[in-house]
């Protein structure tokens, strides 16, 4: 499936280098998109419409403001349509792109290594029964059978991290969970790492024992079923030196500010 990408920001390299696979690409600052398909592969083309014209599905990874512009141009001449932008519901995009299936995919900065999650928007449940998260998800005006193409789409972007399909009002939500996390995960590390510094351990060590206990635990969660409480209570013995720790944690008010944090991103 030869992808095109809309774009060549942040979040488009990001996945360009976890596909690992030549593309096409195309951005209004050309050396950006030249630079992008020097690293992966592929060509940066001068139009849109050029990608349009070449690629089995275009990924729009422009700015949201631009979506009803850039849709006049590609419209006549894409074949599928899978978009990461913000706030841009599946019904905004179908009425950008009427006669072709589209997609929405909400990605964050570690598909670069194909970890992380990734959300497929999905429509609401019907009224006889559950969501069906493939094909009405994607369905376009150009009808006919789209099956075979939302598996091809959706295993594109399994390769990127694991696949959550979300409602799709939900999908702006999930936002403020995973593709704001990177730098909220980031700053947290940041915020051990100096507090490792203070007592004496040097910077490249506290790094080292910060971001692999990180990736540690992250693993280990996926393997206990997500049980946070669990592997907390594992950790912490009653009245121990890590229920101290997350005693000052508490009163610091962590819980308070992820959520906080949230709020702020959903406006």
């Amino acid at each position: 499936m030869q992808i095109g990408l809309i774009g060549a920001g942040n979040m488009a390299r990001a996945m360009a280098r976890g596909w690992r696979r030549p593309l096409l690409c195309a951005d209004p600052i050309g050396e950006r998109a030249k630079a992008l398909a020097a690293e992966v592969g592929g060509e940066a083309l001068d139009a849109n419409v050029e990608v349009a014209r070449r690629a089995d599905v275009i990924v729009l990874a422009h700015k949201p403001a631009q979506l009803h512009a850039v849709a006049a141009e590609l419209a006549p001449h894409a074949k599928a349509v899978a978009s990461i932008l913000a706030a841009t519901p599946l019904s905004a995009l179908r009425e950008a792109y009427p006669a072709v299936p589209v997609y929405r995919f909400l990605p964050s900065l570690p598909a670069e290594v194909r970890g992380g999650a990734i959300v497929q928007a999905a429509d609401p449940p019907s009224a006889s029964g559950g969501p069906d998260a493939g094909a009405r998800a994607s369905s376009g005006g150009a009808g006919g059978d789209t099956a075979e193409l939302d598996a091809r789409v959706r295993a594109l972007f399994a390769e990127l991290g694991q696949l959550v399909v979300l409602e799709d009002r939900l999908v702006d939500v999930a936002m403020g969970l995973m593709s704001c996390a990177p730098a909220y995960v980031a700053l947290v590390a940041e915020a051990q790492v100096d507090a490792g510094v203070r007592r004496g351990i040097p910077a490249a060590q506290a790094s080292e024992l910060v971001v692999a206990t990180l990736a540690g635990t992250a693993q280990l969660l996926r393997e206990r079923g997500y049980d946070t409480l669990a592997v907390r209570r594992e950790v912490a013995s009653p009245g121990g030196l890590t229920a101290r720790g997350l005693s000052e944690l508490e009163r610091g008010g962590i819980r308070t500010a992820f959520s906080d944090a949230l709020d702020a991103v959903l406006g």
